[in-house]
């Protein structure tokens, strides 16, 4: 098991590596935080309202990355933005779907699959912040109020989301 864990931790290390650090859309440790958040969260009964919302932001998250690299790497076709959208959120809830986590009548909210709806949500939250600190940051002379407020912005917006979505989605015991 040891192995398994270290021979995990080296490829993904050799593969991170080949992405120049200018290609890096978002703070690569922000989204390793949250895929390893997501898992835990998983494991600890988390309601899949809240944990959608961090894999929606992990997924827009990870297409940022792919199409800054494909654009660095000069290897672009024609649409390469949507198709890799599309196909990036395909590949993630076709599995989900025929594992039988998504598609439930009775897991639902605002008559919507919740994992559906929360993903849809956290990504929409993930490209707002990524907006709204790019027009607080021209408003201020291209500088950001304050460091690190590039990471801190969507990690705040999830974190209201979630902390909403635990309470609105909580049942009594």
């Amino acid at each position: 098991m040891k192995y398994k864990n270290l021979w995990a931790y080296l490829i993904s290390l050799l593969a991170i590596s080949f992405m120049p650090a200018l290609s890096w859309a978002f703070c690569p440790v922000c989204v390793v935080a949250v895929g390893a958040g997501l898992g835990l969260a998983r494991w600890l009964g988390v309601d899949d309202t809240v944990t959608g919302i961090w894999i929606g932001a992990f997924l827009i998250a990870i297409v940022g990355w792919f199409i800054t690299w494909l654009k660095n790497k000069k290897w672009t076709f024609p649409y390469f933005g949507p198709i890799i959208l599309i196909a990036t959120y395909a590949l993630t809830l076709i599995p989900l779907y025929y594992r039988d986590i998504i598609g439930h009548p009775k897991h639902t909210i605002f008559g919507i699959d919740k994992l559906i709806f929360s993903i849809a949500l956290g990504s929409i939250a993930l490209v707002a912040s990524e907006l709204l600190y790019k027009w607080l940051k021209k408003r201020n002379n291209n500088k950001p109020y304050f460091p690190y407020q590039k990471i801190v912005m969507p990690i705040v917006f999830l974190a209201i989301l979630s902390v909403i979505f635990y309470f609105v989605t909580k049942t009594p015991h």
